[in-house]
């Protein structure tokens, strides 16, 4: 895993080195870099860690003479390799590979031409022109920030990017001012509308590269471009036969060229669907079972350590369970927002993060995993709501009436309740039935917490998300809104902060762009039928996923039994942070509604009757308010990125020019 950053339009290049390397160490990741610096110009480039992609600058970059004059940063890697320069491009790393094809076919042309899973920065030292991309589906984050350099007498507007936002508060004059729309919504909303906005971040000064966008920089005009996007195409006519034929191609052939790059994978595993789909195909492609690592629990609400045993024997040389019971989540919490740079969507990502330590202290150097195959696949119980729109629209009221009724049969739930009724409030709720297609936020979601936030630090009640609609089908841009907009962008930071915590290469097949584009061509009617999501995955993987896996009805769900968390282990500790002068102090919360829904949540989780508690409402403000202590009030205090790495894990070779 490798981190990128740079600087435009500052003073000296000696100035550059020494704040590039304030970047790149507090990125923290301790083994070796190098830096570009323009040697008669205000710009630098700069590389840190053990890279699958690598690092090119042309060591030429700094003369006169007519070679090109190019500089390229990249994390991430290229799985297209092959087919874009031959086999004689084996020797050159992916960086290496961006330059050549920027000469010939200029930044755009090249970013539309890669399958991988990319962050990149290139310098054009001829004109001094930087160019920043980022991969289709936003794998590997980029952040930016523009802004006048408090040292500097010329108008120039300092201009630096880096991978995490970290470092990009070492910088002279930048401040971890919050960004308090963001707080509000983390505090008070629901996790799905912290990224309403694909170019904020957490933190008020500082922007972040929307996924599948580029940008460009030429003097103080900075410049941001979309070069990939989903749009409206017809549904494939082909039969159901032969799209899960294609389906099973590109999904195998989407992890073989994804093997080529991990070095000794490992593999996560529940009991649903998408992981074990990507486990199977692996040793489809390679002959041989592999080795999977799943969190399991001893309460049962989302233990699925009974349906993956269906996997074992097809496909798994080697089981390892990290059992997660009784967290100390506040010291986890802690560690975890200190590498996210941000308070961390929901307790899933706790369980994710103790496997990861546990893929890496295995030695294993590569994880690979199912996420994206239930926004591809209508895998989440809310995409019901929207093919059922989509059948009513269309006219379909007998094909609606037995599809809830088996919705109803397969899936009817104590608490969340499945039935005809459920059905019509729900599309009251979800859909606009005027305009084919448009999506509604869910006010019942969204709004559930509003009265624990105080309305004198944000005031929420005109909040309105943007809810994009590039197709006709309801179902299609549920799905686009969950890749662009709310599941997605936290779920790959998560991924990307955690595994790179433990120098671990991240692969997810799910999100190659073929597939994504693939799936938004295929019909609701192939996705959601007879009650069951997956419907076409499922075809796809019949002769190779064990019976019992692929026709397994019951979802349990990705999750973490936080509700006991909050109500018995950190109960105390959670009274504890709630009543501190700190947290009271800080103006974020309503107190006295926060301590009555503790209150609840414990009388609901110790009574045991069925009613939805609040664990993901405390699992939000815990993290918001360490995230505040370790992020914003420590860096704030003087305690900044470059106090808590020491200089010494980072080598950083400079290049000077001829």
């Amino acid at each position: 895993m490798s981190r990128i950053a740079g600087i435009v339009n500052a003073r000296d290049s000696r100035e550059n080195s020494r704040l590039l390397t304030d970047m790149l160490v507090a990125m923290g990741l301790g083994t070796s870099g190098e830096i570009a610096a323009d040697s008669d110009g205000p710009s630098a480039l700069g590389w840190v860690g053990k890279s699958l992609g690598g690092a090119f600058f042309s060591r030429r970059a700094m003369s006169r003479r007519d070679e090109p004059q190019i500089a390229v940063v990249l994390d991430g890697c290229i799985y297209n390799r092959a087919e874009l320069n031959g086999s004689a491009n084996g020797k050159k790393s992916d960086a290496e590979l961006v330059a050549e094809l920027y000469l010939q076919h200029g930044f755009g042309g090249t970013l539309k031409k890669l399958n991988g899973d990319f962050a990149v920065a290139l310098y054009d030292f001829r004109d001094r022109t930087l160019w920043l991309g980022r991969d289709r589906l936003g794998l590997k984050p980029l952040y930016y920030r523009q802004g006048k350099d408090p040292f500097d007498c010329a108008q120039d507007r300092q201009f630096a990017f880096a991978s995490r936002p970290r470092a990009l508060l070492t910088l002279p004059g930048a401040e971890a001012a919050p960004n308090r729309k963001f707080v509000a919504l983390f505090a008070a909303a629901h996790y799905r509308y912290f990224d309403n906005d694909p170019e904020k971040s957490p933190y008020e000064g500082i922007a972040q590269l929307p996924a599948g966008a580029m940008l460009h920089l030429k003097g103080n005009d900075a410049r941001v471009f979309r070069y990939w996007d989903l749009a409206e195409q017809p549904d494939y006519g082909e039969s159901e036969e032969d799209l899960a034929a294609a389906y099973r191609e590109l999904l195998f052939d989407a992890v073989k060229i994804r093997l080529r790059r991990a070095s000794r994978p490992a593999f996560t595993l529940s009991g649903g669907m998408d992981s074990s789909s990507v486990l199977i195909s692996a040793v489809s492609q390679t002959g041989n079972r592999q080795t999977a690592f799943s969190s399991v629990y001893t309460d049962k609400t989302y233990d699925e350590t009974d349906e993956i045993r269906s996997m074992l024997a097809a496909a798994v040389d080697s089981w390892l369970s990290v059992k997660i019971d009784g967290p100390d989540i506040f010291r986890l919490v802690d560690e975890m927002v200190r590498l996210h740079d941000e308070p961390v969507a929901t307790a899933t990502w706790l369980s994710h993060y103790l496997l990861c330590r546990e893929v890496r202290e295995r030695g294993f150097g590569g994880l690979f995993g199912g996420l994206g195959g239930d926004e591809l696949n209508a895998g989440e119980y809310e995409y019901y709501f929207f093919h059922f729109a989509d059948l009513r629209a269309a006219g379909k009221e007998a094909e609606l009436e037995r599809e809830v009724a088996l919705w109803a049969k397969y899936h009817d739930h104590p608490i969340y309740r499945k039935n005809l009724a459920v059905m019509e409030e729900g599309l009251k709720c979800m859909v606009d039935p005027l305009i084919p297609g448009r999506c509604l936020p869910d006010p019942r979601r969204l709004k559930r917490y509003y009265a624990t936030l105080d309305s004198g630090y944000y005031e929420l009640k005109n909040f309105l998300p943007a809810m994009e609609q590039p197709f006709w089908s309801y179902l299609k841009n549920r799905a686009y809104q969950d890749l662009t907009r709310e599941t997605m962008p936290c779920c790959l930071r998560a991924e990307d902060r955690q595994t790179a915590a433990f120098g671990l290469e991240n692969f997810l097949p799910f999100l190659d762009y073929r597939l994504v584009e693939f799936m938004f061509r295929v019909p609701g009617h192939l996705k959601i039928r007879d009650g069951i999501t997956k419907h076409l995955l499922r075809r796809a993987m019949k002769g190779v996923l064990p019976e019992e896996t692929r026709t397994r009805i019951k979802k349990t769900g990705w999750n973490a039994p936080a509700h006991l968390w909050f109500a018995v282990e950190s109960r105390e500790p959670l009274n504890d942070l709630i009543r501190s002068r700190r947290f009271r102090e800080r103006g974020v919360y309503r107190v006295g509604k926060v301590e009555k829904i503790l209150r609840e949540h414990y009388e609901i989780v110790t009574s045991g009757r069925q009613q939805e508690n609040h664990m993901m409402f405390l699992w939000q403000l815990v993290n918001l308010e360490l995230w505040f202590r370790a992020c914003v009030d420590d860096v704030r205090d003087g305690e900044r990125s470059r106090e808590r790495f020491s200089a010494d894990s980072v080598q950083l070779q400079a290049v000077a020019g001829d």
